[in-house]
């Protein structure tokens, strides 16, 4: 069957991310380490879905990302998951962890709680590699968008992630998830991740100068340098080290120039390594992420 749910357009499922036809979940639980506005006080209902549209040498999430880990699971047993995150955990929201793959099956999960008068807000959470087309027909399920801006040159996406149309692809995304915003009064319903990467300190600055020239320096921007060598990029300069200090303070300070006022930054050398690498070892099943 084909499938049409991300960019890749694959001609036949399991296609590019390898993904089945049936959810498959490798974890879920409340997690407090997000942004403010999405972790709350009681934590968000993260649900880690298995399989990735995207192949980053540096992934995390490798166990279940790349290599499939977790279990499959009906509608019905999605909905189980869901719904004990909103009345057993009493988390903020469902924060969809790479989704796309599996969103009508989410949808249809999404009903059957609705039903049953259970319904909290969507986080679609993503690398922002989504196609236009697929968040406007599952705008149900994107209360917030918590996009990744990862790349602002097709070659590194491609060499780092098996992206090569990512910048485009990935731009039309928050430019879409803005002015969606944009015609709300309920803001944020986006936060826009900036992950720098090492080596590629100028490229997280042409993103914020995209943002900031394209869109509007009113976005609440995420600077994260917490970026830690993983997987394949521990054999792959110059994705085998960390960000160096003056690497996460010429994003921090072009931020602050191109007059970003809304959102967050991190204390470079705060982040312990080991919170970093979490999910490489993560165990799968139910429980809190810290």
């Amino acid at each position: 069957m084909k499938c049409g749910l991300c960019p890749r357009l694959c001609p036949r499922r399991p296609g590019f991310c390898g993904a089945g036809e049936l959810p498959r979940v490798f974890r879920w639980g409340p997690h407090f380490g997000e942004e403010p506005p999405v972790t709350g006080e009681r934590g968000s209902g993260c649900v880690f879905f298995s399989r990735c549209t995207m192949k980053c040498i540096y992934c995390q999430n490798s166990p279940w990302s790349w290599k499939g880990g977790g279990r499959d699971v009906s509608v019905a047993g999605l909905a189980d998951i869901l719904r004990g995150l909103a009345v057993d955990d009493r988390v903020e929201n469902w924060n969809l962890v790479s989704p796309t793959p599996y969103l009508p099956s989410i949808r249809e999960a999404a009903k059957m709680l609705e039903k049953e008068g259970v319904r909290l807000p969507f986080v679609w959470n993503s690398s922002g590699y989504e196609r236009v087309e697929t968040l406007q027909e599952y705008s149900d399920l994107c209360d917030l968008a918590l996009f990744d801006l990862r790349y602002s040159r097709d070659e590194t996406a491609s060499a780092a992630s098996q992206a090569r149309d990512y910048v485009g692809v990935a731009r039309n995304a928050v430019k879409w998830a803005w002015e969606r915003a944009a015609a709300s009064s309920a803001l944020p319903r986006l936060i826009v991740r900036i992950l720098v990467l090492p080596g590629h300190a100028d490229e997280a600055i042409e993103n914020l100068a995209w943002l900031a020239t394209s869109l509007s320096c009113e976005i609440p921007v995420s600077i994260m340098s917490q970026y830690t060598p993983a997987y394949k990029a521990l054999e792959t300069p110059p994705f085998d080290r960390t960000v160096t200090e003056d690497e996460y303070e010429s994003v921090a300070e072009a931020a602050a120039d191109f007059g970003f006022e809304n959102g967050w930054t991190q204390d470079y050398g705060a982040a312990d390594p080991a919170l970093a690498l979490l999910g490489e070892n993560m165990p799968p099943a139910h429980g809190a992420v810290r």
